[in-house]
């Protein structure tokens, strides 16, 4: 063995690695921080859930699987569809959570998410805290629709309808507490009618309701419902945003005759909080690179839909100013608060 000149003098002994060991493990070394490096771009390395609190056959519905068909083909993984419909999308929310925080369960956050924190009692998660912000998705707008069967086929014949047969009409929404159940109170609110609400797990099975006369007025998002009304299967009453859809020229928006009233409708991408930052940015990339495609945004203008582009960072901040935005219509419309 050779000892320093320091082994002479007392000191602690030191022995060189041999010049071959050394190189060995240099590349031992070298080839481990590949691997770790590759490892981290290798994402994903299974097939991805896409959780959607709506049944399938909805706008929601179509939405992701647009988008999740093209995020599978960027990732070079399949992107499949759950649906987890339920208590205002809350089971999906709550299904993504119980998932580990690993990109591997996408969250389709849609606007009635936003709704919840004002309108459940103890909810069991925070949206704020506990889901990441990844990716906008689209806006679309809220339509009113009715059976052909009803007499009112414009907003102010339906106020006068409605007032006349006080507590007699029906309209459905597509869950308790969703964006189409707070813009129907926001509606009685400000028309000053009362109606009688009927919730649906979903706008596929509203849709099909009000079709057959089960009920006689629901408020869905365009996506959904304009095949239907294109074949004069439902009448189209307004629109809910400030301004006409284009598609649909001649339906007046409901702020015309109500000059306070707008409702919309938005959608993104969220998922469990804790999940590497460098996988929120790729899905993020991802995500709007598909939605300023050129196929992509014809496929999602064909279901009267709008491109929604943020950072995560600027996605988040949209979602917290909906959060405060919603509380306040839901205070001014008195709805009542559910058990969380």
């Amino acid at each position: 063995m050779t000892r320093t000149r320091g082994d002479a003098a007392g000191s602690s002994a030191v022995t060189p690695i041999p010049r071959r060991r050394f190189l060995r493990l240099a590349a031992a070394a070298a080839a481990l921080s590949v691997s770790g490096a590759a490892g981290a771009e290798t994402y994903p390395s299974r097939p991805v859930r896409w959780v959607v609190g709506f049944p399938p056959g909805g706008g929601a519905d179509i939405v992701s699987r647009i988008m999740a068909a093209w995020l599978g083909e960027r990732l070079g993984q399949q992107v499949f569809i759950e649906n987890r419909p339920g208590a205002s999308t809350n089971i999906s929310i709550q299904n993504v959570l119980a998932s580990p925080a690993d990109g591997y369960s996408l969250l389709f956050v849609a606007a009635s998410a936003a709704v919840n924190p004002s309108l459940f009692r103890r909810l069991p998660f925070d949206l704020k805290r506990d889901i990441a912000p990844v990716a906008g998705l689209i806006d679309f707008p809220l339509v009113l629709v009715a059976h052909p069967s009803l007499p009112a086929k414009t907003v102010p014949e339906l106020i006068a309808y409605a007032k006349a047969h006080p507590k007699k009409l029906t309209i459905g929404s597509y869950g308790v507490g969703s964006t189409s159940h707070v813009a129907n109170e926001l509606f009685q609110m400000e028309a000053g009618v009362e109606l009688v609400h009927v919730p649906y797990k979903g706008g596929a099975p509203m849709g099909t309701d009000l079709m057959a006369g089960q009920v006689q007025l629901a408020i869905d998002v365009m996506t959904g419902v304009l095949p239907h009304i294109r074949a004069g299967a439902i009448r189209p009453i307004a629109v809910l945003g400030k301004t006409r859809y284009p598609g649909l020229p001649d339906v007046p928006s409901m702020s015309e005759t109500l000059p306070l009233y707008v409702a919309n409708s938005w959608c993104g991408l969220g998922v469990a909080r804790g999940t590497p930052p460098e996988i929120i940015a790729r899905i993020n990339r991802e995500i709007n690179a598909g939605l300023a495609d050129p196929v992509v945004k014809k496929r999602l203008a064909d279901v009267a839909t709008t491109p929604l582009v943020f950072s995560p960072e600027a996605f988040g901040a949209y979602v917290a100013s909906e959060i405060d935005k919603w509380e306040k219509v839901v205070r001014a419309a008195n709805i009542t608060i559910k058990e969380g």
